[in-house]
């Protein structure tokens, strides 16, 4: 791993693509994905981690069964392993997901917006 600085606005500028995490970074196992997000997800959950969604710039909210958490720029949260959930954005948000090697955005619910699992800008 280099170590160098990452500029997050620069990485954001490479892409355009929503719901399609590209890497940035990777420490020890896990990896450091930035996504631009707009619309609703599916709702999925991940059997063996858990997942973190930090706001960089807008707002979303993450859906649950019995509540809705609202998120803003420099706000987070974490989802639990095995919590289904399903990310919303009404305007585009730029988030970024920690979450270890090898995690399909769709969890369990692959289809049409599954993305790519090993895209590095």
């Amino acid at each position: 791993m280099c170590m160098q600085k990452v500029n997050l606005a620069e990485k954001f500028a490479l892409f355009s693509d929503h719901w399609s995490p590209k890497i940035i970074a990777e420490m020890n196992d896990y990896q450091f994905k930035l996504v631009k997000v707009q619309g609703e997800f599916v709702w999925h959950h991940h059997a063996d981690t858990d997942e973190t969604f930090l706001v960089i710039e807008g707002h979303m909210k993450i859906e649950f069964e019995d509540h809705t958490v609202e998120l803003g720029p420099g706000e987070m949260c974490i989802v639990p392993k095995g919590v289904e959930h399903k990310p919303v954005a009404e305007n585009e948000c730029n988030i970024m997901i920690i979450e270890p090697r090898g995690v399909l955005n769709t969890g369990n619910t692959e289809g049409g917006l599954t993305a790519d699992n090993d895209a590095w800008i």
